[in-house]
């Protein structure tokens, strides 16, 4: 075979021959480190042209050596779901695509809420109103002046539901 002619490491930027059996198509040297982060770097771009590949991997040699294995351990919120009636209802696999699918909605909104700054002094400062205390029981009345002891919604306590003496105008002269 004829000998290649000598390239630069993409790695370590040293010059090396080329292996004849790989011919042009070689781009790091043969040192440990450079074929460690070559090997790296090649593993890096398979998982993201092949992102769930690993999850369904791993689901699937779960419930291949164990024809009844133990469920995942969720954290905090997700433990709280009754992943037995899941497994009844989806299997052993759909449970554990359910709680991957939990495990990784929580992280995702996590990383997100993260990344918002939290200013306490601007949330208010932010709406346009100040926000006012609702009540479902009727609003307290003042006493003013002559109207003292009358409320707004009604008689005075202790009134009759007729209409005040004064407000009948005398008829006098008209005979009946």
């Amino acid at each position: 075979m004829p000998r290649t002619r000598k390239r630069p490491c993409r790695i370590c930027r040293r010059w090396f021959y080329p292996d004849p059996r790989a011919g042009e198509r070689q781009r790091a040297c043969s040192k440990r480190e450079c074929q460690a982060v070559r090997r790296q770097e090649t593993q890096a771009n398979w998982r993201a042209d092949n992102p769930g590949y690993a999850a369904a991997y791993r689901i699937d040699q779960r419930h291949n050596n164990t024809p009844d294995p133990e469920p995942l351990r969720m954290s905090v919120p997700c433990n709280q779901l009754p992943w037995d009636l899941a497994k009844d209802e989806f299997g052993g696999k759909g449970a554990d695509f359910i709680a991957l699918a939990c495990a990784l909605l929580r992280r995702t909104a996590k990383d997100q809420s993260s990344s918002y700054a939290i200013d306490p002094k601007g949330v208010l400062s932010n709406n346009a109103a100040t926000p006012q205390k609702t009540r479902s029981q009727p609003a307290h009345t003042e006493t003013r002046g002559a109207d003292a002891g009358v409320s707004s919604t009604g008689l005075p306590p202790g009134a009759s539901p007729g209409p005040p003496p004064c407000a009948i105008p005398a008829t006098v002269g008209i005979v009946g």
